[in-house]
């Protein structure tokens, strides 16, 4: 059994994590590490959980009780948290921050003390299996990408692949409330946000370099620009984006690109039809399709933003990590109505 320990498990990523745990067959939860909710049930704050788990929070970190941990901070924080916090050399690591998912620009040095740590100095491989599947399953630490970024990641990667991304690419997406965290803000309200979308950080929202540094990877060399329109959207998990690229390449031979991209892939699927978010919520799936119009190719891509964007993926590079069936606890179905 992999023995797992959760840090910043009170918000939603951490509530998520700890449901998807439970029902892993080869994964133990010793410990859900909360300042705010020490001495407090697990299902007194994640109430799904009643009757799954007698689990209390605490404010201890026995890091040589674990095998990995689970880094579920709001962004800014994780790498605070390893500045003031010896985790053993043993330990392996899968942050759900943003602090290491662009790759360092200094070398690591496999004993640089804690206090020395930092985003331009890390290890942390960026955990989109899609891409870095080999590098994840030798990875010590992980850096899991995120919601917004897997989705159009995975939206653009075969366009990347078949090299067609040489123009302005135009994205926009949607999200449900979710992606905003637990705790309630002016644009998480239920009075604000029912029957309701907004624009926010239209073209400098923050996933934009994550996105560009995958795509380069993958085609070689990026020039260009990536105009991305984030939306929130009125409902609460999910989301759903458009990608438009300007080609002239065969409809037929775009199509085949894309399905051929993905065809042995345990979470990402072309689907031949138009999609609908229903489709993927509650999973660890992301589904793209495609549409050839007048010289433009329109790329829609969907995932559930808790899961495939967050914790889904999270124990998809677990598995990775630790030799298992890369599907292990992540066959999960959609609730389609």
């Amino acid at each position: 059994m992999i023995k797992v320990g959760i840090a910043g498990g009170a918000g939603y990523t951490g509530g998520e994590l700890i449901r998807l745990l439970l029902g892993h067959p080869d994964a133990q939860i010793v410990f859900v590490n909360s300042e705010s909710q020490s001495g407090r049930l697990l299902a007194e704050v994640h109430e799904g959980l009643w009757g799954d788990t007698d689990m209390k929070f605490t404010s201890d970190l026995p890091f040589d009780n674990v095998d990995v941990m689970f880094f579920c901070f709001g962004h800014g924080k994780s790498e605070a948290f390893l500045h003031n916090h010896s985790v053993p050399e043993h330990v392996r690591i899968i942050d759900l921050a943003q602090d290491f998912r662009l790759r360092s620009k200094v070398p690591f040095a496999p004993n640089t003390p804690n206090d020395r740590l930092s985003s331009q100095c890390h290890d942390f491989i960026y955990g989109l299996p899609e891409v870095n599947r080999t590098s994840i399953a030798q990875a010590r630490h992980v850096a899991n990408p995120g919601c917004f970024a897997t989705c159009i990641q995975l939206g653009l990667l075969p366009a990347a692949a078949m090299h067609l991304l040489k123009g302005c690419v135009s994205v926009n997406a949607i999200t449900g409330s979710t992606g905003a965290g637990q705790k309630p803000s002016a644009t998480t309200h239920f009075s604000w946000r029912n029957s309701n979308i907004s624009i926010y950080k239209a073209f400098t929202h923050q996933h934009i370099p994550e996105i560009r540094q995958t795509l380069n990877q993958v085609q070689g060399e990026l020039q260009a620009s990536i105009e991305f329109i984030p939306y929130r959207g009125d409902f609460a998990r999910g989301i759903f984006a458009t990608e438009v690229i300007h080609t002239n390449a065969d409809a037929d031979s775009l199509i085949e690109g894309y399905r051929n991209f993905y065809k042995d892939e345990p979470f990402t699927h072309y689907v031949d039809g138009p999609l609908d978010l229903k489709q993927v919520v509650n999973t660890n799936k992301c589904l793209v399709h495609c549409d050839y119009i007048d010289g433009k190719l329109l790329i829609t891509s969907c995932i559930d933003n808790l899961l495939k964007g967050a914790v889904g993926q999270a124990v998809e590079n677990m598995n990775l990590m630790f030799g298992l069936d890369e599907r292990t606890g992540l066959r999960l179905k959609s609730s389609a109505f």
